[in-house]
């Protein structure tokens, strides 16, 4: 092979729909192991997350809790891949590893201090470690768990439930004695839903009034919000909570593309006051050394040996398609954790 295909941003986004326009994927040169300095690996890319909060970094904010991409720079993120060469002492070629600092490249060369490898994917697919074991179930995990406390026989709300996140949220608060409400855009993903044990689970595209829907599924109220939507979603949760309910507050997707015009209002912030609610805003990656990563692996770990976990993948193959990928999420088109599939573990491209 005399190339490598290289996915980068042609124009920021800073408000509005992003579109195939705003991206490029281009043919580079491939990187070589001669190219090595000390420290650095070579990694050939097995799979590519495609993850809500990139939006924030198609727009060139500054004050965001990530940086932005650059015009003209490949983008970067959450990834798999194994390593074809390197130049640091714990990593050797064969290795599979993941991490953050993914760029979209067929093969790249990086500081090995932005990975951490994976010991032995035990059967599992390495994109295992962008989904079930990875950054959306800890996240389901963090908000769920560690922030919101569940009690056996309380009432959780999630949106978004058959999303990366959503998905394990529902798992896990059933596994703790939950009655679990779940919504999602589509009947096959309602399905889903019941299927992975929610109690109830409504398409919110088609219900007559939102309102009305949450109030049928818990008419004593929710204890527990678990926000994935943002919007309309998150106003009328916050009418429908029970006293000193819970709120994580995951993600906003519902608002990542509007314009100043588009954007809904939230009305109903009085009832954080009025029944004493508590709204967790959080961001995951600030919780791997905390204690909650080592029990989120132990537990999700004996949930899948024991076959107690269901977990839906959304692959799309081709990095040359990983701009539509993406932006595909944005308007629920995906049905699962989506990941894009750039190789095979025992194939060299």
């Amino acid at each position: 092979m005399t190339t490598n295909t290289v996915v980068t941003i042609n124009k920021l986004v800073p408000s509005g729909a992003p579109t195939l326009e705003n991206f490029k994927v281009a043919a580079a040169p491939v990187p070589t192991k001669d190219a090595l300095k000390d420290g650095e690996i070579l990694v050939r890319t097995l799979y590519l997350s495609c993850d809500p909060y990139m939006r924030g970094r198609l727009s060139g904010r500054t004050d965001s809790y990530v940086a932005s991409f650059e015009a003209g720079k490949p983008i970067d993120g959450l990834g798999v891949g194994v390593v074809e060469a390197s130049s640091h002492a714990d990593y050797k070629e064969g290795d599979i590893v993941t991490g953050g600092a993914f760029k979209w490249e067929t093969r790249f060369i990086a500081s090995a201090k932005g990975f951490t490898k994976i010991p032995s994917t035990n059967g599992m697919s390495p994109a295992s470690f962008l989904g079930v074991l990875g950054m959306p179930s800890f996240t389901a995990y963090v908000g769920t768990i560690t922030l919101c406390k569940p009690k056996q026989g309380e009432t959780i709300l999630v949106s978004a439930a058959s999303g990366a996140v959503g998905q394990m949220v529902v798992q896990l608060a059933k596994a703790r004695g939950l009655r679990v409400i779940g919504a999602a855009g589509s009947d096959d993903k309602v399905q889903y839903v019941k299927d992975l044990g929610a109690d109830v689970a409504f398409n919110y595209k088609t219900v007559k009034s939102l309102g009305s829907a949450i109030r049928d599924a818990a008419p004593n109220g929710i204890d527990i919000y678990f926000d994935n939507v943002g919007g309309e979603f998150l106003d009328v949760a916050l009418k429908n909570m029970r006293p000193n309910g819970r709120i994580a507050e995951c993600g906003m997707i519902s608002q990542y593309n509007a314009t100043a015009e588009e954007a809904y209002h939230i009305q109903n912030l009085a009832y954080v006051v009025m029944k004493k609610l508590t709204i967790y805003g959080f961001i995951v990656s600030e919780y791997y050394t905390t204690p909650a990563y080592g029990e989120f692996i132990k537990e999700v770990s004996q949930m899948l040996k024991e076959n107690k976990i269901k977990y839906r993948m959304d692959e799309v193959v081709g990095i040359e398609n990983g701009p539509q990928a993406l932006l595909d999420l944005f308007e629920g088109k995906n049905f699962g954790k989506r990941v894009v599939k750039v190789s095979d573990p025992a194939h060299r491209l």
